[in-house]
């Protein structure tokens, strides 16, 4: 019988490694990926859309559509999971597998702010991000509050992003200089393994007059008085607030005893769970690296590279070695590159290339090559 690998979420980590493991195997592994979504979005499909950049259409790309040997797409809400037995529960039946693999990400919590829900939009889901489009197109002009609201949060770079991008949009709309534009950020300066990119990040603040407010976090807003209180008692009054929500790991992940303070533990080197026959990649762990799609998709890698050796009957010998690439947006079509690597031990580090206009084709290779992958079609954010 074909080797029952059964992957539980369909974002970076989980495409990836599915696509991987049928281009190494086929169907002598019998693969089954289950996501409760409809399709994927990348994360900097959810700016593009929020900017006007991108049509909503364009950004999800159907599972419907992904056809590969020995994979076989599921949409189901996981409702239980039993690491020991790898076993897992859904609303559309129950699938055991020889191995079982957790890449559910990080779930949203825009109601553990207070007043969040009520006067403040959330930017990081597909839905909040599509609002935010809409609440963007009727904005006449005043204070901007981007912020994050508790830590660990996905793609770090994306709140200085979003800035960056506002002023550009606000600009473009004549809007900009009755206008006011603040960033608070958990974090000392805007990028912390990268120097250089944190640098480029505040001079771009500095040169189109956008206010940074480091190492805080917004605790609560209050929408009668349109003010939000920040983690060291200060408050910030706002007309338009874009939160970056409270992050955690899936209940159902949490109640299956696979955390260990709110996030799932795994080697470092080889995305194993304390649980035999049980790897977790991306979001959902506490691996040490950003909670990004390219560090999940690096992870899969190595997790795909495992199994594959061992349904192959080969030791598996692949380690992840915590390099990432991160694409940063500056607007008025100039991105940025930035190269990291975390290991366990060694201090993170990581290399600017550009802002330039030459990057932005690099950023839509990117994405193309991954949906030509993953879904076997052409794709480009224009087209």
């Amino acid at each position: 019988m074909a080797m029952r690998v059964v992957v539980l979420g369909a974002g970076f980590g989980g495409l990836e490694l599915s696509t991987l493991v049928s281009e190494q195997c086929g169907a002598d592994v019998d693969l089954t990926l289950i996501d409760q979504s409809n399709g994927f979005v990348f994360g900097f499909s959810k700016l593009d859309v929020m900017f006007g950049r991108l049509p909503a259409e364009r950004a999800l790309h159907p599972y419907a559509t992904m056809v590969k040997p020995g994979v076989r797409f599921v949409r189901a809400a996981v409702t239980a999971i039993d690491p020991v037995n790898r076993r897992v529960e859904t609303d559309r039946g129950s699938f055991e597998a020889d191995i079982l693999v957790v890449a559910l990400g990080a779930d949203l919590h825009p109601e553990a702010t207070p007043g969040l829900v009520e006067a403040g939009t959330e930017f990081y889901t597909v839905d909040g991000a599509f609002a935010a489009r809409d609440r963007l197109d009727r904005f006449e002009g005043g204070r901007v509050v981007v912020a994050v609201t508790s830590t660990p949060f996905k793609c770090p770079p994306a709140p200085s992003e979003t800035v960056l991008l506002l002023h550009e949009f606000l600009t473009t709309r004549g809007l900009r200089e009755r206008s006011e534009i603040s960033l608070v950020m958990p974090f000392g300066v805007p990028i912390p393994p990268s120097p250089q990119a944190s640098a480029a990040l505040l001079t771009a603040f500095a040169e189109r007059g956008i206010h940074w407010c480091p190492e805080r976090l917004v605790r609560e807003l209050d929408p009668e008085r349109r003010i939000a209180t920040l983690s060291d008692g200060a408050i910030l009054p706002y007309d338009l607030f874009l939160g970056v929500p409270v992050h955690r790991a899936p209940a159902v992940v949490v109640e299956a005893g696979l955390t260990v303070d709110g996030w799932v533990p795994v080697d470092p080197l080889t995305l194993e769970t304390s649980f035999p026959g049980v790897y977790a990649v991306g979001d959902v762990t506490s691996v040490g690296t950003p909670k990004a799609g390219v560090f999940a998709e690096g992870q899969a890698a190595v997790a795909a590279a495992r199994i594959v050796a061992t349904a192959q009957g080969r030791t598996p010998v692949a380690e992840y070695d915590g390099r990432g690439i991160c694409y940063l947006e500056f607007g008025a079509n100039q991105v940025a590159k930035v190269d990291v690597t975390f290991r366990a031990g060694l201090r993170p580090r990581g290399d600017l290339q550009g802002p330039s206009a030459d990057l932005v084709a690099d950023k839509t290779a990117f994405g193309a090559d991954r949906i030509r992958r993953w879904f076997n079609r052409d794709w480009a954010p224009t087209s």
